[in-house]
């Protein structure tokens, strides 16, 4: 159960339902979810996620089934079951199949697996490792 009520769009302040709208326009959608519904309880909260939201998912170098499945995957390491389902659909409506979807639940688990390895036995990362991480602008 939500901690505030889902602020429902005919009830909502004329701020929220111009969050709203926008939401609607730039997703292509015609409902607002309950993510977005709860958090307009607090305008201010619901306009800065979605201005940043907006704007991290909006189209760059990331696809955006690649952005979905990558949000996926923080979802289930964070074992957000709103986000989880959430995220799911929106990668399904991008293009992820179920074969993606397998590979993807794979590499979350090894990921996490390997980290909490690395984590219990700190182990520090290799030099060359690190400088290859710094990317060709770097070296």
């Amino acid at each position: 159960m939500s901690v505030y009520p889902p602020i429902d769009e005919k009830n909502a302040s004329a701020e929220v339902r111009a969050i709203f709208e926008d939401i609607k326009a730039t997703r292509k959608i015609d409902w607002i979810n309950d993510f977005w519904k709860v958090l307009a309880n607090d305008p201010v909260a619901l306009k800065r996620t979605w201005e940043s939201l907006k704007e991290i998912m909006a189209p760059g170098a990331l696809d955006q089934r690649t952005k979905e499945m990558l949000y996926l995957a923080v979802s289930m390491t964070n074992a957000c079951d709103y986000c989880i389902v959430s995220h799911m659909a929106s990668a399904r409506r991008a293009g992820m199949t179920d074969a993606m979807l397998h590979e993807l639940v794979s590499v979350v688990g090894m990921a996490n697996e390997t980290n909490k390895v690395v984590t219990a036995y700190r182990v520090e990362p290799d030099p060359p490792l690190v400088e290859a991480a710094k990317g060709p602008r770097h070296q």
